[in-house]
């Protein structure tokens, strides 16, 4: 039985926030985020690691990562966006499900990869979510 929470979030067996899904991907809010909108793009094929991750499955994940970014960016009004991705503790991995964080960026705002604080509520994610798909 496979206990990864983003392997549940995909399932339906824990609440998401979803963005954007199609076969290869699912995209929802993460709920600690480093900007508002910070999104998370995650392959519906379990990997571990990138290292693990079949070659067909990254190249269906991409697409769904370039889509998010574009409706965040028009939805949101940001300048820009950052692209992490993380793989390893060493490298600050802390899901152990492949995962690309997409942070929108505004000019003249310092990048801080620390959570906001306090988090934000589930009424402020589900307004930010009608925003986004609205």
């Amino acid at each position: 039985m496979n206990d990864c929470i983003f392997c549940k979030i995909i399932k339906g067996e824990i609440p998401s926030f979803k963005i954007f899904e199609d076969e290869h991907a699912f995209a929802f809010l993460d709920i600690n985020p480093i900007e508002r909108g910070h999104t998370l793009v995650i392959p519906k094929f379990h990997a571990k690691e990138l290292f693990f991750l079949p070659p067909e499955e990254l190249a269906g994940v991409m697409p769904a990562i370039q889509r998010t970014a574009t409706l965040l960016k028009k939805k949101l009004g940001c300048d820009g966006m950052a692209l992490s991705q993380l793989n390893g503790e060493a490298a600050g991995q802390t899901v152990f499900h492949v995962h690309f964080h997409l942070i929108p960026r505004y000019a003249g705002t310092p990048i801080d990869w620390t959570p906001k604080t306090p988090a934000p509520t589930m009424e402020e994610l589900a307004a930010l979510h009608r925003q986004i798909l609205g």
